[in-house]
């Protein structure tokens, strides 16, 4: 190989030899995975068990929960392949590219196209695609994703560079030594994709509760079919039947269905908005967030920078031609460095295309240094924020002209000439001589203040961080609307983390930021227990995002700050942010709200088991009536009210809320069913009227806390509830010989109705005690 690069034969016998850049993505399940992960579960597991015993026992009626149990795998097959083909279609719009140099032409290929040997131009902002080694240029390297170091590596010819660190400033030409699987970066699982995994809180309790259930339903099963066989002295079927219509009502069936399915949809529907989620979970996160941390530039304003005005220094000549010999170093300057950022290229559009410097030591800018620099002979020439480049009494003499354009909301940047003998002062402030003000700015956005303010109405707080003149900043964020932006700070006035945890309390402006800054002060925030989301389009926002408990990317940022992300705006739209935050809402309200049905029943399910063990009672609820409340008190309400808009914010923790909101009516129905059994023993009522009393009790406060969740009552929620309602009369009047809901005597009537009536008042009795606990939980 030359440095024509490789050749196109080459290049596809590498390819076909397994020599690509291709690397398993697991962010994407396949086909088969999710297939099996719906039907190889713990839970169908035990449901085909309890099918084979029941068979057994020749009680095939009581397998109407096997429907259900067929109908929860197939709809969550169908849905999550539903989303995965509208994920995979969109992921194809965030596929990185890179130029190889192939056959002696720059061509453009995507990162996975890439093989072994193949010589790639890197530049600031990329992320390094295979590990490689260069062979021309140099450039600053941040390999933080990787070390967790956030220190700037300066990487010449002949220097090893690793896949999954970035590009800071710079260009090279590196050859790839390994690639795919090989790469450093497969082999530690790849971390700029997964930054800093955090597991949802909602699906990490649900998961609780599921293992929780799976651990007592073996044990608790094992000592009824012990008790109804040995104490009771029922046959092996009546022993199968009593033990299997317990455990159904112990298993939360579709709970785990219900949260993936609702993940899914939201994003598929988010994905329709081109809002691409490299973690599912983080739409949770999202809808938690206290804090959200936004970028001015590509954030609230557009990407698109322009020159507003150049203007010479206060008491230097001020003539024509002296403005003109500035304008003239300036563009062979911007012309000589290699920067490619949106500030440069406002630059190069303004001042054209001109001759570079020759044999120039270029100095890339970095967010660290927050200036370029170009030495030519004898001579340095730095471009960047004037209070990193100017000496106290300059700026100062300069400061009402530069103050007037960032009260303008433009950004000021000064081209100074440094002072024979303060050439090597890089990092600090030479004796320089301005030779010209630039002020730029960009739009901001039409959509950005509807945006902030319908933020403002969800309680979420902004803070805006950037790198910027505070002043200019502030400007920006009062014209998009952003509450307290007449409250900013210079950050490089804050020397301590004291400080900054101070400042985080008082300010919603950041100004002149550096990256290790914005990773402080989204630990800050973290550190007053906010939840915090991270948005960013620059290699110097990847250390705030991979701390934050939530990170989003512009799409038309860098590649590495869109593979550090969790959500990626492709079409940089920030106005998509209100959309997402409302998905996560209503995933996190409704689950919630559903969860309580499920718990209800799987709570009382377990306190009548345990019941019927200890007081020696025969079960009274057969498999085909807890299948008919699970269908009309908590499957269907649960799916139909699980796709609802809602945008209340979730404060508490989500284990918590639902266990409170289902305890009260679980409790409820044990007392009223376990005195129904208690009662049916003094009065010589049939196990059969008990059974079909039971029913009736336990739907009648499944109706009851149906009634309750869905409060305030819209007409859609009213219509599930009547949907529900005439579904379960239908069932008792047309299909009672297959649900086991038979006419009952006198007296099992009599003892129903009163204790149906008597579930009403200890309901409110215990919902008001639930009501103080949470009231006390709520203000602590």
């Amino acid at each position: 190989m030359t440095e024509t690069g490789l050749t196109s034969a080459e290049v596809a016998e590498l390819t076909r030899s397994g020599k690509a850049n291709v690397v398993p993505d697991k962010s994407s399940k396949s086909v088969v995975a999710i297939v099996a992960s719906n039907v190889f579960t713990y839970f169908n597991g035990i449901f085909a068990l309890l099918a084979v015993l029941v068979v057994l026992a020749g009680s095939y009626k009581s397998l109407t929960f096997l429907p259900v149990v067929v109908a929860n795998m197939i709809i969550g097959i169908v849905q999550q392949l539903r989303s995965k083909k509208v994920l995979d279609d969109l992921a194809l719009l965030d596929v990185s590219e890179y130029v190889a140099i192939r056959d002696g032409v720059d061509t453009q290929v995507a990162s996975e196209a890439l093989v072994l040997g193949d010589l790639v131009r890197l530049a600031s902002g990329q992320q390094i695609p295979a590990d490689a080694v260069v062979v021309q240029g140099e450039a600053g390297v941040n390999e933080s994703l990787l070390t967790g170091e956030a220190d700037e590596i300066q990487k010449r010819e002949g220097d090893e560079l690793m896949s999954g660190s970035f590009v800071v400033a710079g260009e090279l030409v590196a050859r790839l030594t390994r690639v795919g699987a090989d790469s450093y970066a497969s082999q530690l699982t790849i971390k700029a994709k997964e930054t800093k995994e955090r597991r949802s809180q909602m699906v990490a309790d649900i998961e609780l509760i599921i293992l929780v259930a799976g651990i007592l339903i073996i044990p608790v099963g094992g000592l009824l079919y012990w008790q109804a066989t040995t104490a009771e002295g029922l046959s092996f079927g009546e022993a199968i039947v009593s033990m299997v219509g317990a455990v159904i009502g112990m298993i939360p069936e579709g709970l785990y269905l219900l949260v993936t399915v609702a993940l899914a949809l939201s994003a598929m529907r988010l994905a329709k908005s081109k809002v691409l989620l490299h973690d599912m979970h983080s739409i949770e996160g999202l809808a938690r967030v206290d804090v959200l941390c936004v970028d001015k530039t590509g954030t609230i304003t557009s990407d698109q920078m322009s020159v507003r005005e150049v203007f010479a220094a206060q008491g230097l000549p001020n003539d024509s031609a002296a403005v003109e010999q500035a304008r003239g170093l300036l563009a062979r300057y911007v012309n000589t460095v290699p920067d490619n950022n949106a500030t440069m290229a406002a630059l190069k559009d303004y001042l054209g295309s001109v001759a570079a410097f020759k044999d120039a030591d270029v100095t890339p800018f970095t967010s660290k240094l927050k200036y370029s620099q170009v030495v030519v002979g004898n001579t340095t020439y730095r471009l960047g924020a004037p209070e990193f480049i100017l000496p106290k009494d300059v700026l100062d003499q300069n400061r009402a002209a530069m103050d007037e354009r960032a009260g303008a909301g433009m950004r000021v940047l000064v081209f100074a000439r440094l002072v024979a003998g303060d050439e090597q002062a890089k990092g600090s402030i030479p004796n320089a001589c301005p030779l010209l003000f630039v002020a730029i700015a960009n739009a901001v956005r039409d959509n950005a203040p509807a945006t902030f303010a319908e933020f403002a109405r969800q309680g979420v707080a902004v803070k805006v961080i950037s790198g910027d003149n505070p002043l200019t900043v502030s400007k920006v964020a009062t014209e998009a609307c952003i509450e307290g932006a007449d409250r900013y700070v210079d950050a490089s006035t804050l020397n301590t983390p004291e400080e900054i945890a101070e400042a985080v309390k008082t300010y919603t402006v950041f100004g002149r930021v550096k990256p290790e800054q914005k990773k402080q002060l989204v630990e800050a925030l973290q550190a007053n227990g906010l939840k915090v989301a991270m948005t960013g389009d620059g290699v110097n926002d990847i250390l705030a995002m991979k701390e934050a408990d939530c990170s989003i990317a512009m799409g038309g940022g860098s590649d590495a700050a869109r593979q550090a992300a969790q959500v990626v705006l492709l079409d940089s739209d920030f106005s998509h942010m209100r959309e997402i935050v409302s998905e996560g809402r209503r995933d996190i309200n409704n689950v919630a709200r559903s969860a309580t049905l499920f718990l209800y029943k799987n709570i009382f399910s377990l306190a009548l088991a345990l019941f019927s063990i200890f007081g020696v009672f025969a079960y009274p609820l057969a498999p085909n009536q807890v299948s008919l409340i699970s269908a009309f008190n908590i499957g269907l309400p649960a799916f139909l009210l699980a796709f609802e808009p809602n945008e209340k914010k979730q404060e508490g923790r989500f284990i918590i809320e639902v266990l409170l909101r289902s305890l009260p009516a679980a409790l409820t129905s044990f007392v009223a069913i376990a005195n129904m059994m208690m009662f049916a023993e003094l009065f010589d009522i049939s196990q059969t009227d008990v059974g079909t009393a039971s029913t009736y009790l336990l739907s009648v406060v499944g109706f009851l806390i149906l009634i309750n969740i869905i409060q305030p009552p819209n007409c859609y929620r009213v219509a599930v509830l009547a949907v529900c309602l005439v579904g379960f009369v239908f069932c008792c009047g047309f299909l009672w010989q297959l649900f086991d809901v038979y006419d009952m005597s006198m007296r099992g009537w009599v003892l129903c109705v009163v204790f149906a009536f008597g579930e009403v008042g200890v309901l409110q009795i215990f919902s008001a005690i639930e009501d103080q606990i949470l009231a006390r939980i709520s203000t602590r």
